[in-house]
C-alpha cells in the first residue's frame, strides 16, 4: 500500500490539497500522510504555535470524518517545506504529493512560489497541484 503525501498550510490552499489528498487516497487505496512544516525561528512565537495547535485541531477532526488511515507530520525543525515533503514521500515510497496553489495576479502567474517549485522539479513521484475554488 502506498501512500499520498499532502502539504498543508493552514490557509485556503491548504484546505484544497487535504480535501482533494483525501479523495485521491479514498481512489487509490492508500495511507494519507499530511505534512504542516515551518521553518520556526523569531517570527514562530508563542501565539504563532497556539493558532497552529488550533488549526491542527481541526485538521485532526477532517481527517478523522474521512475514514482513512493517516499520519500528521507537524515540522518545526528550520527546513524549508519543500524539503521536508519530499523527504517524506521519498522515506515513505509515496505514489503522489498534493500541494494547494493559490491565485495570483498575471504578473505572479510567471513565478511560481519557491517551494512549490521545488517540489514540482525534486520530487520522487507525481505531484497533483490543486487550485483553490
Amino acid at each position: 500500500m502506498g501512500a499520498v503525501v499532502v502539504g498543508y498550510v493552514p490557509k485556503p490552499e491548504g484546505e484544497a490539497a487535504v480535501d482533494q489528498g483525501i479523495a485521491e487516497a479514498k481512489l487509490r487505496g492508500s495511507e494519507l500522510i499530511v505534512v504542516n512544516s515551518h521553518r520556526g525561528g523569531r517570527d514562530y512565537d508563542v501565539e504563532a504555535s497556539a493558532r497552529t495547535s488550533d488549526d491542527m485541531t481541526a485538521l485532526e477532526a477532517k481527517l478523522e470524518a474521512s475514514g482513512l488511515t493517516y499520519d500528521v507530520r507537524q515540522l518545526v525543525r528550520g527546513f524549508e517545506p519543500a524539503e521536508d515533503l519530499i523527504g517524506i514521500a521519498e522515506d515513505s515510497g509515496a505514489d503522489l504529493i498534493v500541494i494547494g496553489l493559490r491565485r495570483r495576479t498575471p504578473v505572479g502567474k510567471l513565478i511560481l512560489g519557491s517551494n512549490a517549485q521545488r517540489i514540482l522539479l525534486d520530487a520522487p513521484c507525481p505531484v497533483l497541484a490543486v487550485k483553490v475554488g
